[in-house]
């Protein structure tokens, strides 16, 4: 029996590095972001709320980070008819609202990202710009 685990872990610079790109890929498509990266225990690593994005938004993209590194999946992939039992379990912790991804490379988990104040769509295409600067996998 196994008593430990090898892992990878998320940097600052690997955060930052995240965070830049997903500020550019904002920027180039017009929709200021509430920008989340959690590691893998869902702590905060780098945030940053865009100028004229919704200040709102940044709570919803901490859940979708926390959710999206907690489970190990995009945030969406929350089940419909769990997420307003889960959301009001967890304090609004956990969400099924588009736009959080996990960052896994080489099959580890190493956090999530999450993006708000935008259409589902554009912050999905924020999240992937973050996760294509450290060569995490994408998720479309």
């Amino acid at each position: 029996m196994a008593v430990t685990l090898q892992s990878l872990s998320l940097t600052h610079d690997g955060s930052m590095k995240m965070l830049a790109a997903a500020i550019a890929k904002a920027t180039e498509i017009g929709q200021p972001q509430c920008i989340v990266i959690v590691d893998a225990s869902g702590e905060t690593c780098a945030q940053l709320r865009m100028t004229g994005a919704k200040f709102i938004s940044l709570k919803s993209a901490r859940a979708k980070a926390r959710t999206a590194a907690s489970n190990r999946a995009p945030s969406s992939k929350v089940p419909a008819g769990f997420r307003t039992p889960i959301a009001f379990a967890t304090a609004g912790e956990v969400t099924g609202i588009g736009g959080g991804l996990p960052i896994v490379i080489d099959g580890h988990v190493l956090g999530g990202v999450g993006i708000g104040s935008g259409s589902a769509e554009q912050d999905m295409a924020v999240a992937n710009a973050a996760l294509a600067a450290i060569g995490a996998e994408n998720f479309e």
